[in-house]
């Protein structure tokens, strides 16, 4: 229904974020990372996900299709929530999650409030493989959009892959597959530089 929502930032709450486009306040639930990166006054850009219950339609808002994507990856995990989703995102920026999933760091996850070993371990068991292979979350109305499963050739294709799964741009993705050694490395391994890169730039 919402791509993204592009005005300015009328207020900044915990875990909320009001946008106004042509004097409709837009209340958006989103993380602390896309909260850090605004500011009341300002122009504010948010990728959105809308989420209808029987009861309520909630709109859900974040500063980058990175981490909108890694959100929706989360609702795909049995018992994530978008409360638990929030909260994993709020503790972790978008590559740092990404990687921690890939190489299956729990505690990078048990950190977030409100998340305990069980999720952590279902999120890693459930995501990892998605990620790595760069697999985006199954089609369906509940997700706003068509889900699209790439088949991979090789580590390069299969790294590139898994990367822009999480919505980064190709020239990113080329920038930092560059020099990286796709024989020596596994895919982990090479998934692993690549995000580093991009989170040094």
């Amino acid at each position: 229904m919402f791509y993204y929502l592009n005005g300015t930032v009328a207020h900044i709450g915990p875990y909320l974020a009001v946008i106004d486009c042509g004097g409709v306040g837009y209340a958006c639930r989103t993380t602390n990372t896309t909260i850090s990166q605004l500011k009341i006054g300002d122009k504010g850009k948010l990728f959105t996900y809308l989420n209808v219950r029987e009861d309520a339609m909630e709109l859900y808002g974040f500063a980058s299709q990175e981490e909108l994507n890694l959100f929706q990856l989360l609702l795909s995990v049995s018992g994530v929530g978008p409360k638990a989703a929030l909260s994993i995102l709020s503790a972790n920026n978008p590559a740092n999650l990404a990687l921690s999933i890939i190489t299956g760091d729990e505690k990078a996850l048990t950190c977030a409030p409100g998340i305990g070993k069980k999720i952590a371990q279902r999120v890693i068991l459930e995501l990892k493989d998605k990620l790595a292979k760069g697999q985006t979350v199954a089609a369906g109305e509940s997700y706003g959009g068509t889900g699209v499963t790439v088949i991979p050739e090789n580590k390069l294709s299969e790294a590139s892959a898994a990367l822009a799964v999480l919505g980064y741009a190709q020239s990113e993705i080329n920038l930092a597959l560059k020099d990286i050694d796709m024989e020596a490395l596994t895919l982990e391994q090479i998934i692993k530089a690549a995000l580093k890169k991009m989170m040094k730039g």
